[in-house]
């Protein structure tokens, strides 16, 4: 699986996250300790927001490692609101289209985690994409057909509520016993909203905390320091929005 993480507060340089830490997320890409996958190398990708509303997008096929534009990018772009992720693909192709984030308009989304079945549920999935948001469509992923379904049933308006309601219906499209396992970080420009859920008790982990040297929240698939006290784990079953200027406030989420 994936790893990622996520950053809202002050402007910081991204560096200071995806790169600079003992254990950031480009150590995590080649050694990833909580993941089902030690080599996350399918890949990466990284959205930030700065004064548009839209993000900036930057997605190569490299391990992110192995990329000096984005080590270099990371050093000298600072920025209040980021979402990065490095890949391990779960059966997709390895192309840029099928890196994270993915982006429409104001959003930015990025998964770490499976649908079981998936492949044969991808035709039946795909026409569940409303028709004015399927020209977004340019992968062959689960988690771009599950962000596309979701801004089809109003994510924009209530993103829960659209989470909750894709799911049933990936639900209602299943055959058999396999599972769901998802951690999901999201972002309209203005908030970070996080999701962690299984069907079975393999829920991808989700891990936040105060940024250092910031008034900012870290939020991560796996912590990038040595001293992981600090962290708290946002619980199973749970959607979580973080905010600029207020303490994260977290709901239970049961499909």
């Amino acid at each position: 699986m994936c790893r990622w993480a996520a950053y809202i507060g002050e402007p910081i340089f991204i560096s200071d996250i995806i790169s600079a830490p003992a254990h950031s997320l480009i150590d995590q890409s080649r050694s990833a300790e909580k993941g089902k996958t030690e080599l996350n190398a399918d890949g990466f990708g990284l959205a930030w927001y700065g004064e548009r509303e839209t993000p900036a997008v930057f997605k190569d096929i490299q391990p992110a490692w192995s990329n000096a534009n984005l080590s270099s990018l990371v050093d000298h772009l600072r920025a209040p609101l980021f979402l990065s992720h490095v890949r391990a693909s779960t059966g997709s192709g390895v192309s840029r289209s099928n890196c994270h984030p993915f982006s429409v308009g104001s959003w930015s989304f990025m998964h770490n985690g499976l649908i079981g079945g998936y492949e044969d549920l991808r035709k039946q999935s795909d026409m569940l994409i409303a028709d004015e948001l399927y020209q977004y469509r340019l992968g062959t992923t689960d988690s771009e057909a599950m962000f596309l379904i979701a801004l089809s049933r109003g994510l924009k308006a209530d993103p829960a509520s659209a989470l909750r309601e894709t799911l049933k219906q990936f639900k209602g499209l299943k055959k058999g016993e396999s599972h769901f396992r998802i951690s999901i970080a999201m972002s309209d420009g203005e908030r970070i909203f996080t999701f962690r859920y299984a069907s079975d008790d393999l829920a991808p982990t989700i891990f936040y905390r105060r940024a250092e040297h910031s008034n900012g929240w870290s939020i991560v698939s796996e912590p990038y320091d040595q001293d992981v006290s600090g962290w708290t784990t946002l619980p199973n079953n749970s959607f979580c929005v973080f905010s600029r200027n207020a303490p994260p406030w977290q709901q239970a989420f049961m499909p």
